[in-house]
């Protein structure tokens, strides 16, 4: 009974404040078609994730995970018209329903995808790019303590690194669970507790994507 409200709750939502436009709707459905896992952000989630980005006045942004775009589009939409997303994607075909979305939604002039896993990837951006207003980690999860510390060092102060997917129903709070991406987010945290460059906090979530939660980590000046 519980999951029916969290679910229809944020139909609720996103009925009234959060409303999907044809852009978001069509890559989800394109997404679908392709045979993505259906695990994008919610709509409620990803128009927080467009929020931050508008209050930090954000002009560079790294994803780690694009999947089919859908969080992409909408950081996208936040950004300046000089502002730039930098997504990572592990698998080809993904990239290519998401690069597809984008272009649909016309937002592909402020976003590049890079393909290929993200540890490979990460050199690369070493010079390119950087550093960065907001980081977003919604990959592989047992990766998610590897691309924190990456972050770290190249997100600006007063930047905010969030990563997704880390009460895994509330294993977290279970040392015992022998699940690799709980024992991964055990970890973030007990390394972020150690770490007096970020401020950080973890908010449990509930709604069409189940029992989970997300990061949310500021970055101290020095």
């Amino acid at each position: 009974m519980e999951a029916e409200v969290f679910a229809e709750v944020d139909r609720f939502v996103g009925a009234t404040i959060v409303a999907e436009d044809e852009a978001l709707r069509e890559a989800v459905a394109a997404a679908e078609a392709a045979g993505l896992p259906s695990i994008q952000v919610s709509p409620p989630q990803g128009k927080l994730l467009e929020l931050l980005v508008r209050l930090l006045g954000a002009k560079n942004i790294l994803e780690f995970g694009t999947l089919g775009g859908y969080s992409a589009i909408l950081m996208a939409r936040a950004l300046p018209e000089d502002g730039r997303l930098t997504t990572l994607e592990a698998r080809p075909e993904y990239a290519e329903v998401a690069r597809r979305s984008i272009e649909r939604a016309g937002v592909a002039d402020r976003v590049e995808i890079r393909v290929g896993p993200a540890l490979e990837t990460l050199p690369g951006l070493e010079e390119a790019i950087g550093p960065f207003d907001l980081v977003f980690i919604d990959a592989d999860k047992v990766n998610t303590p590897n691309y924190f510390a990456w972050a770290i060092d190249r997100t600006r102060p007063g930047g905010l690194i969030i990563a997704d997917n880390v009460v895994r129903k509330g294993t977290l709070a279970d040392a015992s669970d022998s699940d690799e991406a709980t024992q991964a987010q055990r970890r973030l945290h007990e390394m972020l507790a150690e770490e007096p460059r970020v401020s950080a906090t973890t908010i449990q979530t509930v709604g069409v994507k189940g029992y989970d939660g997300f990061l949310i980590a500021l970055v101290e000046p020095a």
